[in-house]
């Protein structure tokens, strides 16, 4: 009787030693893969931005010009 509980104490004890053994190696794997695609949201995050800041400094610059040409045509008409 005692034999058969300190088999099966022994078999439980080692087969949670082995599966908690592959567990570890896959959480190390599974956290690279998940730190490698944080790293390329962050890329396309980064990209995204540029390109918004891009259209937007652009847009700021043309209508700068526009008001600032509107306000030098009617300066001069009033200076002649």
């Amino acid at each position: 009787m005692k034999t058969k509980i300190l088999s099966i104490v022994s078999v439980v004890l080692f087969s949670t030693v082995f599966l908690s053994g592959q567990t570890a190696g896959q959480d190390a794997k599974d956290a690279g893969t998940d730190l490698k695609d944080a790293a390329k949201a962050t890329g396309h995050a980064v990209e995204k931005t540029g390109s918004a800041t891009k259209k937007a400094s652009k847009k700021v610059a043309h209508k700068t010009a526009k008001v600032t040409k509107e306000g030098a045509e009617k300066v001069e008409g009033k200076t002649k």
